[in-house]
């Protein structure tokens, strides 16, 4: 045994204030360490300490005690009672012991008894001293358990029967956070599954256990354990290094069937890379494109429609950060990078309460942590793009950093387009991320992210188009106890576009440019009341600056007038609560409530219109001038989450679900598809927010032994003031905006069909969905009504969609993989005839979106080399060959129409109208 004689204090103040006194002391400990207590002691008695250093260093809790003529004993057991320390006083010698108590003789029937542990019974002979005296000597011995965990501090009293263990799984190699483990304990049924940042918590019988941690890629392992007190259990997995990934989309075990939300997809972000897409780059936002219930406009198109829903009714989070525009290159790529990426959940049906903002679904992405450990990374070198993604630890086991990085080098893709008018385009792009995670102790843990994406593109030679995101995303987590947990987060987001035009008339040269920022504070907790509650809760509050726009003549000599619209303001807050309730084995609910309100802030003018008449400069009555920070209008509402699952048999579970939901902010765009110039629009006098409400039932079968997973699933959404526009609506640069928007009803319905086999040589997925949106634009006034006022096919109205992703493993290490996509063509406006007015001759339109073009669909396929899985290599490679559009079908993008010598001509633009091959390799170190 080691004696400590002296250690380093910082940021102490210790006072003594007696000696020793009849065995009685008076000391007074501000935020010292048990190491300086020690100290404290021998200096000023006669007592001496014997211990492991290493002892006191695992137990870093700071002692803040005043003690008045107490006994040894009483400051001891004050002193320790926070640790897992315990203490024999032996004369002058005092002998610390790790979890076990010291006892000065044996039992009487000490040889009778043994530590037993077998199915039946679970108890531990207390009465079994670790350290014991022999005879008079001075020295004191050591009986060490081999390959056990003592978790706890043993007591001599008679202590719980259960105790509570938690603790942090994480890769071996990666230091990352696992979720979704089980751990269970042999012979009783107790087990838990890991969270989202790699934590669990059960309760277990004191005395010997068998915890079994198992998982498909990570070797098993078992833990012998005795449990004096609640405690905890961090392990180290280490990941089976010849199993390949063959999961593509990535679920809890049977969570499918077992969890009461509806309409809730995960991406595995490592399975994706099997799935040939466009030039080969890894994309989450293409791969959930191909999910039922989730759509794009068209090919290369930015944005998408889930469930009948507006591009800008998706709220895509990047580490609880919102990113308005998530696209590069038209659309091509997404811009969140793959290699930094964890993991993404995608709502569509049951969305939690504590996320709000958007009708139609919520895109949650969280990046990875860095390795904590030791420095790795993972990237990708492709015909378009090259990624990097570097990981460090900066304070070992504590903190690390990540490093992502992709940026693209070449612009033959454009050249490569048929189209005459991108032919002389250029184009590039880049984004980056860089996130710190930091665990300050058993019980807080900080992350912070920093995210930037730019893109910058010439369709002539005379106009530069540029766009950009950024985040900034600080989050502080915090464990009060086993049961309650907080988590603070700070978010700032902004947006933003500028176009500058250089023409060869210097005199309409122009600058314009677009901003919008947001600043938002999250504060959510989680509390565990049993096994049938748990509970989630929270507030939330966001600040929206948005500039509307400006333009800036480059000359002071330009034909140009300089314009500038009014910025806007607007606070958005909400309260929610949510109750994850398990009745019974057989039902389980998921219900909640938020709150939330909108109040559109000055300093502002607001245009007052005559009431029952079109909105329009000439029904202009008055003009209001708002203050800073003035309030001038306030919206909210109640918005009711419920889902609830019921098990009709073993594998297979009925799903029901509500919700009703609030968009404050609204996306104006007069193109089909979302584009870089689109601008967003708070609501205020004269712009409401929309409303929603989705009704979801389903039904989800596993069947185990084969792996597959099969659901069905229906809805119907209704919303109100959905926004659209007047035709030849003006949306950019507008002063007075509210003048070009259409207010109206929407409604959606469809059914969803998924079948889909995790493993085995065949893997992958089909599915199917049929979807309908319809849009009622009615009004009093013809200017105001679209169809006479009846439902009419929304844009992106498409219903019928199948999708098949197959991957076939040859071998361990070379695959095949295909995927089919067919879709029907979106609704269309066509000219029908002639009309002459005044002399003049104008085209006849049909109701908006009568007709549709052709329909899409298009076959890729991939052939996949996996590196060797040998240990010592410098990194792990992967290739892939694909060819996307195998077929060469002409898909149509769009079809517009031109008058030429007097006649209209239809012409069709398609995206991608050849087989496109590319090759890209990944790697991993």
């Amino acid at each position: 045994m080691k004696r400590i004689l002296c250690a380093l204090i910082l940021f102490i103040n210790i006072a003594v204030f007696a000696q020793e006194n009849n065995s009685k002391f008076s000391f007074e400990f501000n935020n010292a360490t048990i190491t300086t207590v020690i100290e404290t002691i021998e200096k000023n008695s006669k007592y001496k300490f014997y211990f492991e250093q290493e002892w006191l260093d695992a137990n870093q809790n700071l002692i803040t005690e005043s003690f008045k003529n107490a006994t040894l004993e009483e400051v001891l057991n004050q002193v320790l009672s926070q640790s897992d320390i315990n203490y024999f006083i032996d004369k002058n010698r005092i002998i610390l012991s790790k979890n076990n108590v010291i006892r000065e003789k044996l039992a009487d029937d000490y040889f009778e008894k043994t530590i037993t542990e077998n199915k039946s019974e679970n108890t531990l002979n207390t009465e079994k001293p670790i350290f014991y005296k022999e005879n008079d000597s001075t020295s004191v011995s050591i009986k060490k358990l081999d390959k056990i965990t003592v978790i706890g501090k043993e007591s001599k009293k008679a202590g719980k029967k259960t105790c509570i263990v938690s603790g942090f799984l994480k890769d071996s190699k990666t230091g990352v956070a696992l979720s979704d483990i089980s751990i269970k304990v042999q012979n009783k049924k107790i087990s838990a599954v890991t969270d989202k940042d790699g934590f669990y918590k059960m309760t277990v019988p004191v005395g010997v256990n068998y915890v079994e941690i198992e998982s498909l890629n990570h070797i098993k392992v078992i833990k012998k354990i005795i449990l004096y007190n609640d405690g905890t259990l961090n392990v180290t997995l280490v990941e089976k290094v010849n199993v390949l990934d063959e999961v593509i989309i990535n679920a809890k075990k049977s969570e499918n069937v077992k969890s009461a939300v509806t309409g809730v997809t995960s991406i595995d972000i490592e399975g994706i890379k099997n799935i040939p897409l466009v030039l080969g780059e890894r994309d989450i936002f293409k791969v959930a494109t191909i999910l039922p219930g989730v759509k794009q406009t068209g090919e290369g198109s930015a944005g998408f429609n889930v469930r009948g829903g507006k591009e800008d009714q998706n709220l895509i989070l990047l580490d609880n950060g919102i990113i308005y525009n998530p696209s590069h290159f038209f659309g091509f790529f997404s811009s969140v990078n793959p290699f930094t990426t964890k993991k993404a959940t995608i709502y569509k049906g049951s969305i939690p309460p504590e996320f709000g903002g958007r009708l139609s679904s919520v895109f949650d992405i969280t990046s990875k942590n860095g390795n904590p450990t030791k420095f790795s990374g993972e990237g990708g070198i492709g015909p378009v793009t090259s990624n990097l993604a570097l990981s460090t630890p900066i304070v070992k086991d504590k903190s690390s950093l990540l490093v992502g990085g992709r940026a693209t080098y070449s612009g033959w893709i454009l050249r490569s387009i048929k189209n005459e008018s991108l032919k002389n385009s250029q184009a590039s792009f880049y984004d980056a991320i860089i996130k710190y995670n930091h665990k300050i102790n058993a019980k807080n843990n900080f992350e912070s992210t920093i995210y930037y994406s730019h893109d910058a593109f010439s369709i002539s030679s005379d106009s530069v188009y540029k766009y950009s995101n950024r985040l900034v995303s600080l989050k502080w987590d915090h464990t009060f106890n086993e049961k309650n947990k907080a988590a603070l987060i700070f978010t700032n987001s902004e947006y933003k576009f500028n176009i500058d035009y250089d023409s060869s008339n210097y005199l309409k040269a122009f600058d314009l440019g677009y901003k919008i920022n947001e600043n938002q504070v999250i504060l959510k907790l989680n509390y565990n009341l049993n096994d049938q509650h748990k509970f989630n809760y929270g507030i939330s509050t966001k600040l929206y600056g948005i500039n509307p726009g400006y333009l800036n003549p480059k000359s002071s000599e330009s034909l140009l007038i300089p314009v500038s619209i009014d910025k806007e303001r607007g606070l958005e807050s909400a309260l929610y609560f949510a109750d994850n309730f398990k009745v019974n084995q057989k039902l389980a609910l998921d219900f909640g409530l938020r709150y939330s309100t909108f109040s559109a802030l000055g300093a502002s003018t607001q245009r007052i219109y005559q009431e029952n008449v079109p909105l329009n400069e000439g029904t202009i009555i008055e003009t209001r001038t708002y203050k800073n920070n003035e309030i001038m209008k306030t919206y909210g509402g109640l918005e009711p989450r419920f889902s609830a699952r019921y098990f009709l048999a073993d594998n297979l579970s009925l799903k029901a679900s509500y919700d009703k939901t609030y968009q404050y902010i609204h996306l104006l765009s007069s193109n089909t598809t979302q584009s870089p110039t689109d601008t967003w629009k708070l609501s205020d006098l004269n712009v409401k927010p929309q409303v929603a409400q989705q009704f979801s039932l389903g039904l989800y079968k596993n069947i185990p032994k084969k792996d597959i997973e099969i659901s069905l699933e229906g809805y119907y959404k209704k919303s109100n003031n959905f926004l659209d526009y007047k035709v030849a609506a003006q949306l950019l640069l507008n002063k007075n905006i509210e003048t070009q928007l259409l207010q109206g009803k929407g409604k959606a319905y469809g059914i969803e069909f998924l079948i889909k086999k995790n493993s085995g040589r065949l893997n992958g997925w089909i599915g199917y969905t049929y979807s309908r949106t319809f849009v009622k634009l009615d009004s009093p006034f013809n200017d105001e009504r679209v169809n006479n006022g009846n439902y009419f096919p929304a844009n992106f109205d498409k219903p019928h969609d199948i999708s098949v992703v197959l991957n076939y493993r040859f071998t361990r290490r070379y695959s095949f993989s295909s995927n089919f996509i067919y879709q029907t063509g979106r609704p269309i406006t066509y000219p029908i005839g002639r009309y002459t007015y005044g002399n003049s001759e104008y085209t006849l339109y049909s109701d908006r979106n009568q007709f549709r073009i052709p329909d899409y669909y298009r076959l890729d396929i991939g052939f996949n080399v996996e590196g060797t899985h040998k240990l010592k290599k410098l990194a792990h490679g992967f290739w892939n060959i694909s060819i996307y559009n195998v077929l060469g079908r002409n898909n149509p993008y769009s079809i517009y129409f031109v008058t030429e010598n007097g006649q209209i001509k239809a012409y069709k633009t398609s995206i991608f109208a050849n087989p496109i091959p590319t090759i890209t390799y990944n790697f991993k170190f």
